[in-house]
């Protein structure tokens, strides 16, 4: 069995307004990372990511960025050594909407610590989704009722 998974939302708003929420750090503050961002999700940046309810910053390695297409980044794993590949792709749906998906992969191992990390980080990337829409649809920050 290999660890991976797959989420996915429809924005009702046009795909550079869905990748310039991901990609921009201080839009990708206003409903997920509440903390603070460092930078731009350019490639090759390592980029810090911070979450008010959640202690520490988190790494992420920035390994492709095609604009209103892809962004591929690595991020450690809690469990393993090695890191986490994650991949958001989006794609027009028409005008005014879009597919955003968010893969995430690279377990080494499929103990039960490995296998909880998977199901916490699905829960993690299909809150980020709902947060995605609630604040692009609506221009509110979802998050801050979650936790």
């Amino acid at each position: 069995m290999v660890l991976k998974f797959t989420v996915q939302a429809k924005i009702k708003k046009p795909i550079d307004e869905v990748f310039d929420a991901v990609y921009n750090p201080k839009k990708l503050s206003k409903y997920f990372t509440t903390g603070g961002s460092s930078g731009s999700l350019d490639e090759g940046n390592e980029v810090m990511w911070d979450f008010h309810d959640y202690p520490g910053s988190f790494p992420i390695y920035v390994i492709r960025s095609i604009k209103n297409q892809k962004i591929e980044f690595e991020w450690a794993s809690a469990v393993e050594t090695n890191r986490l590949r994650v991949e958001i792709t989006f794609e027009s749906i028409g005008e005014d909407s879009t597919l955003i998906k968010i893969s995430e992969s690279g377990w080494t191992s499929t103990d039960q610590a490995s296998l909880d990390e998977s199901y916490s980080n699905c829960q993690g990337w299909t809150q980020m989704l709902c947060s995605l829409k609630t604040y692009l649809e609506y221009d509110k920050n979802l998050r801050e009722f979650y936790y």
